[in-house]
């Protein structure tokens, strides 16, 4: 059999086999936990350090949360990740990296709670807190707190298991000490990522 021809097989039982699925419909008492993979994606323009420019690179780990449905097209969600690292460079010269290890906490609307589909679309506002750790020797960056929004959607497997895509940003300023200086660096990092839903 083509290699074609075996594609499109294997894509039109996949079509039966999700077709064949109960339709998702979120509702009010409905509670979830997420788990999966992301990237993050900082700023391009970090700020300067010692009167140097300050590159973070990119980074990527694994996410997790979980949230409640009060409404059914509202509710809210408290996610986070792993500690992410990145690595630094100043004046374009690699000094190392920093841990950054984010918490959001989000309002998210459905705006097709309460109805049968299969894709469950969101979006999401609130806070976020960002701890760093494991700077550069010299080097010390405090703690942020900042406004987080998210967009996403959830595609029903089963009734119960659905796949999961996001993307999300997040207001990270830090004020950094080097060299008996203080400056803010900014970091706004936008993370997209996908993984899994469980409701129950």
């Amino acid at each position: 059999m083509k290699t074609t021809r075996l594609l499109s097989v294997v894509a039109i039982a996949a079509g039966f086999t999700l077709a064949s699925q109960a339709a998702l419909a979120y509702g009010a008492g409905d509670a979830f936990v997420r788990g999966g993979f992301a990237q993050s994606e900082p700023s391009s323009d970090n700020g300067q350090v010692a009167g140097q420019d300050l590159s973070i690179d990119d980074a990527r780990g694994f996410t997790f949360g979980a949230g409640y449905l009060f409404h059914d097209k509202v509710g809210v969600e408290l996610n986070s990740s792993e500690k992410i690292e990145h690595d630094l460079a100043l004046g374009g010269t690699g000094i190392g990296s920093i841990d950054r290890m984010p918490v959001n906490l989000l309002v998210n609307y459905y705006p097709l709670g309460g109805l049968d589909s299969k894709v469950q679309p969101y979006v999401g506002a609130g806070v976020n807190y960002t701890r760093f750790s494991g700077e550069p020797d010299g080097i010390n960056a405090d703690n942020s707190y900042g406004a987080a929004g998210q967009v996403g959607i959830d595609l029903a497997i089963t009734d119960n298991l659905m796949l999961n895509g996001f993307a999300n940003y997040a207001e990270v300023h830090s004020d950094v000490s080097a060299g008996g200086s203080e400056v803010e660096v900014k970091v706004d990092p936008v993370t997209i990522g996908g993984g899994v839903t469980f409701r129950f």
